[in-house]
């Protein structure tokens, strides 16, 4: 990579705001976790705190300042991430939880290809507002996964028109979303990573069936979601669905293309969220630590107690470096030069986040395994995340795959010592002869 300057730090007026919003999140957010509430009470109960995020200027602070946003680039959006994701509250209130925030990116870079400015007052500044809610519609039940050159679901145009017909899965938010952006194949004969296209379908279009929420290790009976006036993760077909050809985004055959931009991004925010659960964690294993007694001594004296401490301290951390890193990267660099970075945290991560959940539930014995404590629940969505946005495996094939290109096959290993003996000799012949001599 050559010599660089690596550098993480923020002018001292971010860092006041990092700091106000540790403390909000805190007091203001965090308690509203504890309270069962409907979907009208909770967006009642959140609309002044979104007032307040916004009067300190850090709404959607992911997006550009001329799309209303602060365009605070990776490293700083990172840092603010790490705060969010300890409550999944959070993001909704600052105006960038998923999958809105990742949709009005795509939203945003499809109207700066097409140049078709209607989506803005139709689509983008709504969802920004928060006036509507969207959903990401490409994972597919038998055939594309973690390989997306797999989709099958197909839009044909019909003159000025787009008919979609396919099935699709895991469209997270689907049950509850006004419009779906489907990623499907418009040109079936293009190569691999030019067949896709993203269609904005609105959800009451004629012909788009809701199947159902598919229940998940996240939320079994879907109960808690739904309560809350969240979708799960929905199970649609769409049975020759027509939507205006202009609902294109960006343009035809830019769908994968667009999916990099809008996943290499969300995965940095992922992986900082990541790191905010995971500090709670340590800090309710390290709280229980201090505080309880058995067989003789505090917990924190126990060997294997420090062990845990010490091992989640240290894989936070690294985990808390790479991401910064890759953000750093993605900041100079831009998202597709920091690919491996990205790929590397993802897996990384989502290992440290379970591992520490993990150790901070068998502290707590029995508390930790109920309701009382929200681990059982950080430790359910801990899961997902060696999941989705590209399973662990898959990012590792990519980081290995990066990792080896630096690499040329040899007859002989390049660090052979009678081979290198007999180049030194060679090398430092002269010298060889002079000590000879002496």
């Amino acid at each position: 990579m050559g010599t660089m300057a690596w550098d993480f730090s923020t002018e001292p007026e971010f860092e006041e705001q990092l700091e106000w919003m540790r403390g909000f999140v805190r007091d203001e957010i965090c308690p509203l976790e504890t309270l069962e509430l409907d979907d009208p009470t909770l967006r009642a109960a959140l609309a002044p705190l979104k007032e307040r995020v916004k009067e300190r200027g850090l709404w959607a602070a992911h997006l550009p300042p001329e799309l209303g946003g602060q365009g605070f680039g990776q490293v700083r959006l990172g840092l603010m991430h790490e705060i969010l994701g300890r409550t999944a509250y959070a993001p909704v209130v600052f105006g960038n939880n998923a999958p809105d925030s990742g949709n009005a990116e795509l939203l945003a870079h499809g109207i700066a290809a097409s140049g078709r400015e209607w989506q803005r007052e139709r689509w983008l500044e709504p969802l920004l507002d928060g006036r509507i809610r969207s959903a990401f519609s490409m994972t597919e039940p038998d055939t594309a996964g973690s390989d997306p050159t797999l989709l099958a679901t197909r839009a044909v145009r019909h003159g000025d028109e787009w008919v979609i017909d396919g099935h699709k899965w895991f469209t997270s938010n689907g049950s509850v979303a006004d419009i779906l952006i489907a990623m499907v194949v418009t040109d079936p004969d293009a190569n691999p990573h030019a067949r896709a296209s993203m269609i904005v379908v609105p959800a009451d279009t004629p012909g788009v069936e809701i199947v159902r929420d598919v229940a998940t290790l996240e939320d079994p009976g879907r109960t808690e979601r739904l309560h809350r006036g969240l979708g799960g993760h929905a199970e649609i077909r769409y049975h020759a669905v027509r939507v205006p050809y202009e609902n294109l985004v960006g343009n035809e055959g830019d769908g994968f293309k667009l999916a990099q931009l809008r996943l290499g991004p969300g995965r940095i925010h992922h992986c900082m969220r990541w790191l905010g659960q995971a500090q709670r964690a340590l800090d309710m294993l390290c709280e229980r630590a201090v505080s309880r007694y058995a067989h003789g001594s505090l917990l924190a004296e126990k060997q294997t107690v420090q062990n845990w401490i010490a091992d989640s301290y240290a894989g936070i951390q690294a985990a808390r470096l790479m991401t910064l890193h890759a953000a750093w990267r993605m900041d100079r660099d831009g998202a597709p030069a920091a690919r491996t970075e990205i790929s590397a945290i993802k897996f990384y991560g989502a290992q440290v986040l379970y591992d520490v959940i993990d150790r901070a539930i068998q502290i707590h014995g029995s508390l930790g395994f109920s309701t009382d404590l929200p681990l059982e629940q950080m430790y359910r969505y801990a899961r997902a995340a060696r999941i989705y946005d590209g399973p662990d495996e898959v990012h590792r094939v990519t980081v290995a795959r990066q990792v080896l290109k630096d690499y040329r096959a040899v007859e002989v290993p390049s660090e052979h010592v009678p081979t290198r003996r007999e180049a030194a000799r060679k090398k430092f012949a002269s010298l060889l002869a002079a000590d000879g001599e002496a």
